[in-house]
């Protein structure tokens, strides 16, 4: 009983083992494959397609219709079938190609998107920071001296300096004046000699 036991778990926790494969596995580059089929799709949205459609298709009912019997291979009376089923096959082919070309545009767009918002944030990011840095400076700017307030300045320190050069110069006069007077008043005190030798 153990060994059967043993042997349904041994079942269940050993891995299957591989298949051998008749046909090997086709890993195509999607990369190439997606180009391709984007410029298939691309090429059958242009005018130049429906003007090949067009032709071919009028081409093959004018020949299946009025061409030499033995030459015709498609047959009018059962409605021209195997041009049917070729465009049928090929509007089977198209559907898949152009969901995948729409696949990988949409996947284009999503990367772009993602690096819109990725530009849009540091653009933020800088906007913020330069909007700081201005701040910062108009808050230098209020503690430096302005040009009229230098001038200001300036004026008024001439001013005083021009008040103190006069300053000097009035008391210089001033002291000349009283000197001239007290010289005045000593000659006055002097007597005054006449010519005979006499005092007056």
């Amino acid at each position: 009983m153990a060994e059967r036991v043993k042997s349904q778990t041994k079942g269940l926790d050993t891995p299957r083992t591989a298949r051998t494969r008749w046909l090997p596995r086709l890993s195509p580059n999607p990369d190439a494959f997606g180009h391709a089929t984007e410029n298939f799709a691309r090429f059958m949205g242009t005018p130049t397609f429906l003007v090949y459609m067009t032709v071919f298709c009028a081409v093959w009912l004018i020949w299946n219709t009025w061409g030499p019997e033995p030459l015709r291979f498609d047959n009018v009376a059962l409605g021209f079938t195997l041009l049917t089923l070729m465009l049928s096959l090929q509007a089977s082919y198209a559907a898949p190609l152009l969901l995948l070309a729409q696949n990988r545009q949409d996947d284009r767009d999503r990367v772009s998107v993602r690096q819109d918002r990725e530009r849009a944030e540091r653009n933020l990011m800088d906007t913020e920071y330069l909007t700081r840095e201005i701040a910062e400076l108009r808050i230098a700017l209020r503690e430096v001296a302005t040009r009229d307030y230098v001038r200001s300045e300036l004026r008024s320190l001439l001013e005083e300096l021009l008040e103190a050069n006069e300053a000097p110069d009035e008391g210089a006069g001033r002291r000349t004046a009283r000197r001239r007077h007290s010289e005045s008043g000593a000659t006055d005190s002097m007597p005054k000699l006449n010519p005979g030798g006499r005092e007056s």
